[in-house]
């Protein structure tokens, strides 16, 4: 097994950047919960303490056993870690006067340290704390300190590994040289050797699958079409070859022409595929839901009952895989505040519990933009690891509202303008996920000399690394004036478009 950082999560907004920078460093992370009963061991050359919206000064704030995790590793304290490692070991943590949010300018008070190695003597931070560090206990230095606070770094001496706490967060892209720290942290604090690539993963992967899978048993595999379940099927059929079944099933909410895009996509890789129709089967139960979590749940259960109806017809399965990834898993998990559940996601859990198989998660250490470095080196062609990221459930919770077989193909047609109109353009590509929302409104309209009281559709773009946070993406006013025309235009039933320009946070990328 590689070597790690482990990341414990104490709630913070940001902790998932965190794993971010490192994995760009090609340092192997894990986010953990700060109760997670997943300890430091003989891979683990560091440990990170995350930031927290809660206060140490809490009744019952989250708290963690510091005094052990010194023996085991060095430690780099963010925010509330800083803090809570303070306060443990005797200092004063206090409510600040003013609280400090936003960009800061982090100081160097001249003590020699190498976590602050390399980075000027002034550097602009992000900060974000409600706390401030007021006395540090003995054997605690401060390295740092800003404009408004006295202590914005310190460094514990004495200690059996180095430990280290930072009041601003290196992770933000507003800290300009936090990558540097975090750099400094892994490599000559830690010892990381950053050799964490796709190739690596690879190699490891593929012999962690055959290991676990063993030389006979089979594996089903649900494929969608998306990136994360072709460069599953990719690793899977790698380790194992043809013992992988995958099954791809049309729920009646996929793209325009998906259904038949896939399945010729997919012939170059020697995969066994079997391609089930079961649309109109998903149109009855999802009759006159209207709550977005009924609609998910609906074809998340309806997916496992067609699912569950063909596994059964192929002979000695033993195994499930599934193209979970790292934010499906950080987002499906709430553990007493941190990682607080966002919505359900219908491919984390589910079909196990339905299912007399055991589960295989090849991905689930991966960010989205790692998924795709993996493709590369796997060797998928570049139409299936450039395609925008699609919600499992589809169309289901892009159509606000009821959904049935008119609404469905009316989106489908304004999609597929949509997603045509950018390629032409030259802006496909440079954009994380574009998709087409039907709304649950009527506008008034005039078409030639006549009248219209017709539908809504909402356009969405948006940029991102990860799909943890993202941005709406400054689409020309020139683009989105064609494409709202060929809309209007041609898609009968639709005479009016917006652009949404809601960034997440605070909004998430789909609608529902």
């Amino acid at each position: 097994m590689t070597e790690k950082i482990l990341i414990y999560d104490f709630g913070s907004q940001y902790t998932q950047l965190i794993a971010r920078r490192l994995r760009e460093l090609n340092v192997y992370c894990e986010i953990h919960p700060y109760n997670s009963e997943i300890k430091p061991d003989t891979h683990t050359r560091g440990i990170i303490l995350s930031g927290s919206p809660c206060s140490v000064n809490d009744v019952n704030p989250p708290q963690i056993d510091v005094d052990s995790l010194i023996k085991q590793a060095p430690i780099l304290g963010i925010c509330y870690g800083a803090q809570y490692m303070v306060k443990a070991s005797g200092g004063v943590v206090s409510k600040s006067e003013h609280r400090e949010y936003g960009r800061a300018k982090m100081i160097q008070t001249g003590v020699q340290n190498a976590l602050l190695d390399g980075l000027s003597h002034e550097s602009q931070v992000w900060m974000s704390h409600g706390d401030t560090i007021g006395e540090l206990p003995a054997d605690f230095e401060v390295i740092a300190k800003s404009e408004s606070i006295p202590v914005a770094g310190y460094e514990r001496k004495n200690c059996a590994n180095p430990v280290f706490g930072i009041q601003f967060h290196p992770e933000v892209y507003h800290s300009t040289e936090g990558l540097e720290l975090l750099r400094n942290f892994a490599f000559d604090i830690c010892g990381c050797e950053g050799s964490w690539t796709p190739g690596h993963f690879i190699e490891e992967n593929v012999a962690d699958i055959q290991k676990q899978i063993g030389p006979t048993d089979r594996v089903i595999l649900g494929l969608s079409g998306g990136v994360d379940s072709s460069v599953a099927a990719a690793l899977l059929n790698q380790a194992i070859g043809d013992r992988l079944t995958c099954i791809f099933i049309d729920n009646g909410l996929l793209r325009k022409n998906e259904f038949s895009d896939v399945q010729d996509s997919y012939e170059s890789m020697n995969l066994n595929l079997k391609a089930i129709d079961a649309s109109e089967e998903f149109y009855r139960k999802l009759e006159g839901l209207t709550d977005p979590e009924d609609k998910r749940k609906t074809i998340g259960r309806v997916f496992v009952e067609v699912f569950q109806r063909e596994a059964e017809k192929i002979q000695d399965a033993k195994w499930l895989a599934q193209g979970t990834i790292y934010p499906d898993v950080i987002e499906s998990v709430s553990v007493n505040g941190p990682s607080a559940t966002i919505k359900s996601h219908h491919n984390v859990g589910g079909l196990p519990e339905k299912m007399n198989l055991k589960v295989i998660e090849p991905l689930r250490s991966l960010f989205k933009d790692e998924v795709r470095r993996v493709g590369t080196a796997i060797g998928l062609p570049q139409h299936l690891l450039g395609r925008h990221p699609f919600p499992g459930p589809g169309l289901g919770i892009r159509i606000l509202g009821e959904v049935n077989r008119n609404r469905v193909e009316l989106l489908q047609e304004a999609d597929y303008i949509y997603i045509q109109k950018l390629r032409d353009a030259g802006w496909y590509d440079k954009i994380w996920q574009a998709g087409s929302i039907l709304l649950p409104v009527n506008s008034v309209g005039v078409m030639g000399d006549e009248r219209t009281y017709e539908q809504v559709v909402a356009l969405r773009a948006v940029s991102s690394t990860d799909g943890m946070t993202a941005d709406w993406v400054h689409l020309p006013y020139e683009l989105l004036a064609d494409i709202s025309n060929a809309i209007i235009n041609r898609v009968k039933g639709i005479n009016r478009v917006v652009y949404d320009i809601s960034s997440k946070p605070p909004a998430t990328i789909e609608w529902e």
